[in-house]
């Protein structure tokens, strides 16, 4: 049975339990049964290979001892099992990251977790067919990415605050043009399930990995941080499944909670997709300069992956067509950038690739830092032949960049592929000069040159652009209806004192 017919038996398991509420609730329970399962899975494979191994947590709460027999406990007995005895007990394992990291990782793991199912003998059912899909395979553990993009795609609200899962092509395409190398420090601020994070690691794994010595190099080079439980959790989980032994370097917390002046500039490469068309929680940008202070995700984002990267490192960050051509803030924020970074290349993504989470128009904002901008080279993917826009079963793939990627620089081995000498322009690709993003008050939305102005006839795209429109007015109502409604309570607090 394939990982996704499992995975549609167990929210069908799911959905009799009355105390599971809705998908978000089926994902939180089936991600802590995830990472039990592959926990243990990594522990049963170091236990094989160390001589000394030593269980990092109570044996009978390993997953062999009490999920891996279909007929074990199950029913009233399962059920206090894990309420009463499981879950406080990892909760308050007293370990210290030092002298029991996985120990470690594992009460991290379960610190906000919380198991929502009530019918033991379902939960039963629903572990008997988690036991079905064999993590330790290969094959199988690439697949783990479909598990979260399922179930995500069932929750309607996933885009709401600008959360969603980025499309596997687009990942990889970014982590190919990156390039990250064995030893070079490869963060995720915004790390979510850890897509780019697993995506490097196999990048680095497959390409400059020869020995148990460049594993171990390798093992210490992914960092991330993620703000909500759940897809801590997940990422978590996702990076034991892809050979990272000691997690720890995944940190549940808000990377913007900080002073940005506190932040070391010691990151050499960082891939990501931070949330936009959010705003953060009041006071958080108070941790950034006065000038440019803002609530919006993204912009707070951009403003520390510049901060954090070390001198020659690099970069590719997903944002929103708003951070091209925002103004006011977002023009001190795009000033800064590209008179501390080299803003080299700025390729524009179709519409609809990010569907069904959200309709934004995207960017991949490719830059290193150390030298100023001097000029930028844009390219503009479009969609393939035939197909009007990416969705749920047109997703976009890998080759819909090979035109991009061939363009990228010539030469014969895929470093100097890389190195983005000898660009031409063509029909998708056009150079802008710094000075004439100054002209335009840094407003980089600049519009393919080479493509003439077409009328669409089409019903239905038409239709699709009024959606669109009419979603993109509905949400700026809602941004200024919370900072209006936010104005009046700290008014009507202010009025009282």
């Amino acid at each position: 049975m394939s990982v996704r017919s499992v995975i549609k038996s167990i929210q069908d398991i799911m959905r009799k339990d009355a105390g599971v509420d809705g998908d978000a609730q089926r994902l939180g329970q089936l991600s802590w049964l995830l990472f039990l399962k592959i926990f243990d899975g990594q522990e049963q494979q170091l236990e094989f290979e160390q001589d000394n191994y030593r269980a990092p947590i109570p044996e009978k709460y390993l997953w062999r001892n009490w999920a891996d027999d279909d007929q074990g406990i199950t029913g009233d007995v399962l059920l206090a099992f894990v309420n009463e005895d499981l879950f406080p007990t990892l909760k308050n394992l007293t370990v210290s990251i030092d002298k029991n990291p996985r120990g470690f990782v594992a009460k991290e793991a379960f610190s906000d977790a919380f198991n929502y199912m009530k019918n033991g003998t379902l939960l039963r059912q629903v572990i008997n067919k988690l036991n079905e899909i064999n993590f330790t395979n290969t094959n199988e553990r690439h697949l783990f990415g479909d598990i979260y993009e399922q179930i995500l795609k069932d929750l309607q609200s996933a885009g709401n605050a600008g959360e969603f899962y980025t499309p596997r092509a687009v990942t990889r395409f970014i982590v190919q043009m990156i390039d990250p190398q064995l030893g070079e420090t490869i963060f995720d601020p915004a790390c979510g399930t850890g897509g780019f994070l697993a995506c490097s690691f196999d990048h680095v794994e497959q390409n400059y990995v020869k020995n148990g010595e460049d594993n171990k190099v390798l093992q210490g080079q992914i960092r991330g941080v993620e703000k909500k439980q759940l897809p801590h959790l997940l990422c978590t989980t996702n990076m034991l499944l892809h050979g990272i032994e000691v997690p720890v370097q995944i940190k549940h917390g808000n990377t913007l909670s900080r002073p940005l002046s506190s932040w070391e500039s010691d990151i050499d490469v960082i891939v990501s997709n931070p949330p936009f068309g959010g705003t953060e929680e009041d006071g958080i940008e108070k941790n950034f300069p006065a000038e440019m202070q803002t609530r919006e995700t993204a912009d707070l984002f951009l403003q520390l992956i510049v901060e954090v990267l070390k001198e020659k490192g690099r970069a590719a960050v997903v944002l929103p067509d708003g951070t091209l051509f925002g103004e006011g803030v977002k023009t001190t924020i795009k000033k800064m950038l590209m008179e501390e970074c080299n803003l080299h290349t700025i390729v524009r993504l179709p519409n609809s690739v990010f569907a069904p989470y959200t309709s934004i128009k995207t960017n991949i904002l490719f830059f290193e830092k150390g030298q100023p901008t001097t000029d930028i080279w844009y390219y503009e993917v479009p969609l393939p032949a035939g197909i009007k826009a990416f969705n749920k079963t047109k997703p976009m793939k890998l080759e819909d960049f090979d035109d991009c990627a061939n363009w990228w620089g010539e030469g014969g081995s895929p470093q100097e592929k890389l190195s983005r000498k000898n660009r031409q322009a063509n029909e998708q690709a056009w150079q802008v000069s710094l000075e004439e993003v100054v002209a335009r008050n840094y407003n980089l939305d600049i519009k393919n040159p080479h493509q003439k102005e077409v009328i669409n006839h089409d019903l239905d795209a038409l239709l699709a652009d009024y959606r669109e429109q009419q979603e993109g007015i509905q949400a700026l109502r809602d941004k200024l209806k919370i900072i209006l409604n936010e104005a009046l309570s700290t008014l009507y607090v202010e009025s009282k004192q």
